[in-house]
């Protein structure tokens, strides 16, 4: 007979089976991919509180308008990111640094409300947390950042060793937003040394990138940052570019907003591959030209494994992804804040759960779609029981 056991993290099939011969039962426990410890993933990086209005339409220098709606939430790139995480059934673990002031304080119990483990803060007495003022212009449906950033700032002396090698225990993924440079370096080189795979968000150039693109394993860059960190003439020649610069980078994404997004992986077959090489600006014309664009939900189309050139530049062997974005109705467009943040989240997510990127890519354009209609980087992060998030999940 088959007997279900439920625990609060595992789901346990346990099968009797009785031997006549024997005259004797014995049991055999059964356990399959979804039945093991949810994997760990560890950010390090920014947290904040954002303090959201919308507005009818930006103002103009020396006016004064009404806010439409006000929300107080919590922020910051590794915060949002990491409650994604949480939210879609990984366990998460945050470091970062705030002060111990009411805005500190709500940053912590917000992130505990959604399951992010914050043991690992460091708490300073004195000093500020860090908060944004975000603006929403409901005509136009963009946002404006006043960020202020929380002091004192972070150093490796906030933690310790010992602290550091408790957080990397059992660690499947560790992300960076390149906040906080001096110690994230620490943590990076500790990951590292341990084999443990590393996650870049490289929104934009900072003091510290280029050391931790260089540990890195997987990088998801903003629309312009490849371009800018290569000084490539186009992003399809930037991706190759990173790819040959960054030898340990398996792949890296290039979120492109509604555009969607695309993705160049690695491919070690080098050796094995025959034919000619591909234009690697040439070939993601064709893919677009292929996708499927009268689609509502996200979608992905792939190369086969192939040479990728990127003129002047040189030549990578991979294979390449373009993804699309979901056709959000403008009526239920709310705020795009975060959307990067949640996309991140979920890529975080399909890479611990070993999604290919042809799940991988629509699953979190979707995860940030349903973001997208509700105000704030956090309110309409999914969990993964989200009907929205049925046909990407499997």
């Amino acid at each position: 007979m088959i007997v279900d056991v439920e625990t609060a993290d595992t789901r346990i099939v346990v099968e009797v089976l009785a031997s006549s011969q024997r005259g004797d039962e014995y049991v055999r426990a059964k356990m399959s991919l979804n039945e093991v410890e949810s994997p760990v993933v560890l950010g390090f990086g920014g947290v904040g509180v954002d303090l959201l209005a919308t507005v009818d339409k930006f103002p103009n220098p020396d006016d004064k308008i009404r806010s439409t709606n006000l929300k107080v939430q919590g922020g910051g790139n590794a915060g949002n990111a990491l409650t994604c995480v949480a939210r879609l059934g990984l366990k998460a673990r945050l470091i970062s640094k705030v002060a111990n002031d009411a805005q500190g304080r709500g940053i912590l119990e917000e992130l505990k409300s959604d399951g992010v483990d914050v043991s690992f803060f460091a708490v300073s007495e004195e000093g500020n947390s860090p908060f944004t003022y975000v603006i929403v212009d409901d005509q136009t449906k963009t946002r404006t950042c006043i960020h202020t950033p929380g002091s004192p700032a972070m150093i490796p002396d906030d933690l310790p060793n010992s602290s550091l090698l408790d957080a990397l225990a059992g660690v499947k993924l560790v992300y960076f937003d390149v906040r906080l440079p001096e110690t994230a370096l620490v943590v990076a080189h500790e990951a590292n040394r341990k084999k443990i795979p590393i996650l870049i968000d490289a929104e934009r150039p900072r003091e510290g990138l280029d050391d931790l693109l260089n540990l890195s394993d997987y990088v998801v860059c903003s629309a312009k940052l490849p371009q800018t960190w290569t000084g490539a003439p186009s992003v399809p020649s930037a991706l190759v570019s990173m790819l040959l610069k960054l030898p340990k980078l398996k792949f890296v994404i290039v979120t492109l907003g509604a555009d969607g997004c695309i993705m160049l992986e690695r491919s070690k077959a080098v050796e094995n591959l025959q034919g000619e090489e591909l234009d690697v600006d040439a070939l993601v014309e064709q893919l677009k030209l292929k996708s499927d664009s009268s689609a509502d939900a996200p979608t992905c189309i792939s190369s086969e494994v192939t040479r990728l050139q990127a003129k002047g530049i040189g030549t990578v062997c991979g294979k390449l992804f373009i993804g699309t974005a979901e056709k959000i109705p403008q009526s239920e467009l709310v705020d795009t804040t975060g959307a990067g943040d949640a996309f991140i989240g979920a890529v975080l997510y399909a890479i611990c759960t070993n999604k290919p990127p042809e799940q991988m890519l629509p699953f979190a354009a979707q995860v940030a779609a349903i973001a997208c209609r509700d105000l704030g980087a956090r309110a309409g992060l999914p969990r993964l029981t989200d009907p929205r998030l049925a046909p990407f999940s499997h």
